[in-house]
């Protein structure tokens, strides 16, 4: 229904808005690359999930959303999760999207 990239082997990632990307990593990929993706705040990792959610704030998120579409498809094909296994639905259908700031808040 809304902006999607695909690959040979599957949804690769979609918008949620024009700043809220989810994006299918592998198990592997996730537990290989977790500090490091737990080091930007652009980025919201669910445990169990194989989606990581990018909020693009700025150029360098975009910069980052590039880098890991690339990790993705190398992880479909280096450190592909077992075959059979079903991918659940993205961070979004968890509820694990980001949380807005409250401009009128503290």
């Amino acid at each position: 229904m809304g902006q999607a990239l695909r690959s040979a082997h599957g949804e690769i990632a979609h918008f949620h808005s024009e700043r809220d990307v989810d994006l299918l990593l592998t198990d592997r990929a996730i537990r290989r690359f977790a500090q490091d993706l737990r080091d930007t705040g652009a980025i919201r990792i669910v445990p169990g999930s194989q989606w990581v959610t990018i909020r693009l704030d700025v150029a360098s998120d975009v910069d980052l959303l590039l880098t890991l579409v690339s990790v993705a498809l190398q992880a479909q094909l280096v450190w592909a999760d077992p075959v059979g296994r079903p991918t659940l639905g993205c961070n979004d259908q968890r509820g694990a999207g980001f949380v807005r700031a409250d401009p009128g808040g503290i």
